[in-house]
């Protein structure tokens, strides 16, 4: 499983990383930083909420 960015849509609000901080990495002004990540096994349930948690639907999830 993969969980990609897409940047355009990142508007900052930081709640990706709040549901997965080990996944995503904000930089310095808040925004996601990770453009595509591997989803370790047994984050798959972080991940789904990470992108779930994106009011801007910057996140998606494809196996």
């Amino acid at each position: 499983m993969k969980l990609f960015l897409d940047s355009t849509r990142c508007q900052g609000y930081g709640l990706c990383h709040e549901h997965s901080p080990g996944l995503i990495e904000l930089d310095e002004w808040g925004y996601a930083s990770v453009l595509a990540v591997d989803v370790p096994p047994g984050e798959e349930d972080a991940a789904h909420a990470c992108a779930e948690s994106c009011p801007n639907s910057a996140l998606r999830l494809e196996k």
